[in-house]
């Protein structure tokens, strides 16, 4: 009899891949705090910020983007986490 493995398959995300562009180099924009609405597609079920890979997006606008959905949590627009039960 086979063992699931635990966890690793409940919670995959649908990666979107690395592809030629991000979605921030083809706007010619950079993400803002203002955005909070766009943020909330790179954010997880869990209200986590995903990683580049799972996004698609380049590593500048990442750690720009992270930073950005980080402001936007303190100014209250995001959820620091969601409630599930």
């Amino acid at each position: 009899m086979k063992k699931n493995k635990r966890g690793k398959d409940r919670f995959k995300i649908p990666t979107k891949g690395r592809g030629k562009e991000c979605l921030w180099c083809k706007e010619k924009k950079s993400p803002t705090w203002q955005d909070y609405e766009k943020m909330k597609d790179f954010l997880s079920v869990r209200s986590r910020i995903l990683s580049a890979p799972i996004t698609g997006v380049c590593m500048k606008h990442q750690r720009q983007m992270a930073s950005a959905i980080k402001q936007a949590r303190h100014l209250g627009l995001l959820a620091f986490t969601t409630m599930t039960e």
